[in-house]
């Protein structure tokens, strides 16, 4: 039975992706670490900014320059007060839910309070359920963040469903013992994406909240 819902941030909460893969590829571009967005949206989405660099310095075989985090971090953020939309259906899922919920994302925690701020899905998590990779030592796609966020909650893996639009978030949710659901709603959705949450391990993959809901609903 399920008891606790865990929900990644970007992609999942907020449309957010899009807008990030954007301003990466163009950043990465003028830097010399050229990626197309197809190529972001294949291999980074789901991580977190430091495990990113490290997989860039490893395909390039260079270091990447001082400050390149940041830089990317401050375009990927420059379009959200203007750009930023809440993925369809999610605020009236969350309203009309009364299961414990929490957010575990790749996020920074002020990326992540400004994403569900700019939304108004603030208004949906208490700020002690809000939970970002920077509070555990390794990362998805490593089963750390989501682990930790259920025993903050003080919920047993095997009672939560975690929702994840990437296969980095996937199988850390599989590696957790945990039911994991991929949410294929997102505008930076590819074509192989459910072939990927599929190969990552996925229990369900569901491709618009009105189907969460009612997978959320037959597993309660």
């Amino acid at each position: 039975m399920v008891n606790l819902l865990i929900f990644d941030c970007d992609g999942v909460l907020v449309d957010s992706e899009i807008l990030a893969v954007r301003a990466e590829a163009q950043v990465l571009s003028e830097v010399g670490f050229p990626m197309t967005e197809d190529e972001i949206a294949s291999t980074c989405v789901g991580l977190s900014y430091p495990d990113m660099m490290a997989l860039l310095e490893e395909r390039f075989g260079k270091p990447v320059p001082v400050g390149l985090e940041e830089r990317i971090q401050k375009e990927a953020v420059a379009a959200f007060p203007t750009e930023l939309r809440e993925i369809p259906g999610i605020t009236e899922l969350l309203v009309g839910s009364d299961m414990a919920r929490c957010v575990a994302s790749s996020g920074t925690p002020e990326r992540i309070g400004l994403s569900l701020s700019i939304t108004g899905l603030d208004a949906c998590f208490a700020p002690e359920t809000i939970f970002s990779s920077k509070f555990v030592a390794v990362g998805k796609p490593a089963p750390d963040l989501f682990l930790f966020a259920a025993e903050q909650m003080g919920v047993a893996p095997e009672e939560c469903l975690v929702v994840e639009d990437s296969p980095h978030g996937i199988t850390a949710a599989r590696s957790a013992g945990m039911l994991a659901v991929g949410l294929t709603a997102g505008r930076h959705m590819r074509p192989n994406t459910i072939e990927r949450l599929s190969a990552a391990g996925a229990h369900h993959i569901v491709p618009d909240v009105e189907a969460l809901r009612e997978l959320i609903s037959s597993v309660a």
